[in-house]
């Protein structure tokens, strides 16, 4: 398997595609005026406190208050029944509180937070609050897990400050030496004390670390071994990642490469015609089936048809094969969308056990390749899996898009049959409660239309009924729901 990453740099925004075998699996962006702030620690200050929900707001300086639930408080520990002790005990209105965002604000809702802070480098997580030592469950060989942990001991004890703190080691850190954790363990520290420093003398709410930019994140975060090449678009960004490769991931700088090309970087294996399908709802198979896709704040659901598929040999061997690709190819279609929370697939009734249980094999096999973590359930009577996957960031939809002006997300309008008898409703309204000589009604081109053709009959009677002339004007800035009744 051939992997690549593309990085798009524009003074707008920048932009990160992970390419396998020459299709896109993943798609990074980040707009300057609205970067994530994932991994960001502030100085925050509790505005309300929660009892009943377990939870508090805090005022880290964004324009909504983020959220922290008791679980991420460090300062509470479960007691022996495995109960949290009230937050009260713990946080009250007012308090300054040193937070770290673990997920970035979505939708309505704010940014999610921890007490229980950490700073990254290539191979290492530190956290200075507890003494634990773990390790990425994708490094699968146990010696070699026991080899990284005590690399990791020994470069901790080495520390001249003796400073408490524990680790987690990083997938990248599978096979390099004993001189990268000890790199890494003393620009840990170094960095840490830096922000402890802020976190004592910078005033609440103020921002005391912020993460890499999305082009540097992704030397740290993405790359991983087996990796062919890191284009970048940019001479100033390439020129930075080269600086930082060289102190930190000196292994990578032979695929690194400058894309001076006059063909946009995107359009290489087509990511530019990969994004905009897949902000599409219907995604084609190459059998002819298809999946619908329904993304909504609650939880997104995916449904698979046979389509235009009809197979070779019998109907059950269509339903197998048509979900059978479904099952890859909706595992992909979450990475691209960065699709989280709840996912309810709705596959193609299986009268075979055996048959529904390849398809679950087959699906947790492609979601083996995603980063984040999911919990899949057997599938159902009704061929329905229920899963969840990890949502850090906003899915790609709601990064590009936003709710449609005239139907505000409905995904539907009010037919223009509908609009004309609310309007009729709307003027016996006015008629019995107003005293005037005529009426104008103010709407869009389709509403009016209507009303003075299909609805002419309908409108001769309302006039009659109420003794009073109704005249029709169209409003170009009006959607097709929009309407007013003035009287005249």
């Amino acid at each position: 398997m051939s992997e690549e990453i593309l990085i798009n740099v524009t003074p707008m925004e920048t932009r990160v595609a992970v390419v396998e075998n020459g299709v896109l699996q993943e798609i990074y962006i980040e707009r300057t005026r609205a970067k994530g702030i994932v991994g960001n620690i502030y100085q925050g200050k509790v505005v309300r406190v929660l009892p009943g929900m377990q939870a508090a707001f805090v005022d880290i300086g964004l324009e909504k208050a983020a959220f922290i639930h008791a679980s991420d408080i460090a300062a509470l520990r479960p007691d022996a029944s495995g109960e949290l002790p009230e937050i009260r005990t713990a946080v009250r209105e007012g308090q300054t509180l040193t937070v770290q965002v673990i997920k970035d604000p979505i939708g309505t809702k704010g940014a999610r937070l921890t007490t229980h802070l950490s700073v990254s480098s290539r191979y290492l997580v530190y956290m200075p609050s507890t003494d634990h030592i773990g390790i990425s469950h994708r490094i699968e060989d146990e010696e070699e897990r026991q080899r990284l942990k005590q690399l990791v001991v020994n470069a901790a004890s080495e520390d001249e400050q003796n400073e408490r703190g524990g680790y987690i080691i990083r997938t990248a850190a599978e096979g390099c030496g004993d001189d990268e954790i000890a790199a890494d363990t003393r620009f840990l520290k170094r960095l840490w004390q830096a922000v402890d420093r802020r976190r004592k003398r910078d005033p609440a709410p103020s921002v005391i670390y912020e993460d890499l930019p999305l082009f540097m994140r992704t030397m740290r975060d993405l790359v991983r071994p087996g990796l062919e090449k890191i284009r970048i678009d940019s001479r100033e960004s390439h020129q930075r990642v080269v600086d930082f490769a060289k102190d930190y991931v000196p292994e990578i700088l032979p695929i690194l490469e400058y894309y001076p090309g006059e063909r946009p970087i995107f359009d290489l294996y087509s990511v530019e015609e990969e994004i905009q399908r897949a902000l599409d709802t219907k995604v084609e198979l190459k059998s002819g089936g298809y999946l619908i896709i329904d993304q909504t704040e609650a939880m997104t659901t995916i449904d698979v048809n046979t389509g235009a598929f009809v197979g070779h040999r019998n109907l059950e061997e269509t339903i197998f094969k048509t979900n059978l690709e479904a099952a890859t190819a909706l595992a992909r279609q979450l990475r691209v969308r960065n699709l989280g929370g709840i996912i309810i697939i709705d596959f193609i009734d299986m009268n075979d056990p055996e048959h529904r249980r390849q398809v679950l094999r087959a699906l947790e096999k492609a979601m083996d390749r995603d980063y984040a973590k999911t919990s899949i359930t057997g599938v159902s009577e009704l061929g329905l899996v229920e899963m969840t996957r990890k949502r850090t960031r906003e899915s790609l939809e709601h990064v590009l898009c936003e709710p449609c002006k005239y139907c505000s997300g409905r995904g539907s309008l009010k037919s223009p049959e509908t609009v004309c008898y609310e309007i009729f409703r709307e003027i016996l309204r006015e008629a019995r409660a107003y005293e005037s000589d005529r009426l104008m009604v103010l709407a869009s081109q389709e509403v009016v239309d209507r009303l003075l053709d299909e609805e002419s009959a309908n409108v001769a009677d309302l006039e009659e009924f109420i003794g009073k002339a109704i005249q029709f004007q169209v409003e170009a800035i009006y959607t097709q729901e929009q309407f007013d009744v003035v009287l005249l």
